[in-house]
């Protein structure tokens, strides 16, 4: 599928293309690291986000509940929540 020749070009022109900019830049060589495997976890699929129970507070006037609720379903920060559920909150 795939000229093996080819790609080792594209990675030779690559590797000579970030050479000149770090050159530019002043950067010395940067150190060898080796890359550590990553570890796949098997989960099970994340439940769908229903974003109903969070209308529903809003309707009822509790805009605390629902971005408690808002940052549990999403793992959102305080901030990036309030200002969610203040654009889901209907005037």
């Amino acid at each position: 599928m795939f000229d093996n020749r080819r790609l080792e070009r594209k990675i030779d022109a690559l590797n000579f293309k970030l050479d000149l900019i770090l050159q530019h830049l002043g950067i010395q060589d940067l150190p060898v690291t080796t890359a550590k495997p990553i570890q796949v976890v098997p989960t099970t699929a994340p439940p769908a986000i229903s974003f109903a129970e969070i209308d529903e507070l809003l309707f009822h006037g509790k805009k605390i509940q629902a971005i408690k609720v808002y940052r549990e379903l999403t793992g959102a920060g305080l901030k990036e929540a309030k200002e969610a559920v203040e654009r889901r909150q209907r005037y």
